[in-house]
């Protein structure tokens, strides 16, 4: 079973790899290495914890102050291209961005619906019952994606929930 960790500071090195792959991405395509770009590459991976497009800005800026939203939404697509980060639609109005998806390609959500919390897991009994389902109504799975909305034990025991001031709308 797989949680993912806390959110790593904006210290800790990037995982090995996604830099040099990134940047491979862009030089392919004629796209420069700038430090707005660089500030953004550096929040977006310095994370295990899901994100919006907002929320990466504020973590971008905390880096660099110059960053600006119109380079990060420009970004955050180049970044799901390369295959570096995963775009979740979560049902809001908005999208949810998963850094962990090179390390995890098969994990799962549940999210919280009276927080918003997200939390990844893996289990392999779920992977074989999705093949077994596939395989049973003539299919190959060519994608996966499994998402359980869930009311939080928390609130409902103690009547509030340390996450809810937190959560997003």
């Amino acid at each position: 079973m797989f949680d993912a960790p806390s959110r790593r500071p904006h210290s800790d090195p990037m995982r090995p790899g996604i830099r040099e792959r990134i940047h491979t991405f862009l030089a392919d395509r004629g796209l420069r290495k700038t430090m707005q770009r660089e500030a953004i590459i550096q929040a977006a991976f310095s994370t295990t914890e899901h994100y919006t497009a907002e929320e990466l800005l504020r973590m971008a800026r905390k880096i660099d102050r110059s960053v600006s939203r119109a380079t990060v939404y420009r970004t955050l697509p180049l970044l799901v291209e390369c295959g570096v980060l995963k775009e979740m639609d979560f049902g809001k109005d908005y999208k949810f961005y998963d850094p962990n998806y090179l390390e995890h390609p098969h994990h799962n959500h549940l999210i919280c619906v009276d927080c918003s919390r997200i939390v990844e897991f893996e289990d392999q009994h779920i992977e074989l019952l999705e093949e077994c389902i596939s395989k049973r109504l003539g299919f190959s799975p060519a994608s996966k994606s499994l998402r359980i909305e869930a009311n939080c034990d928390e609130l409902r025991k103690h009547g509030a929930c340390k996450n809810r001031k937190a959560a997003r709308d």
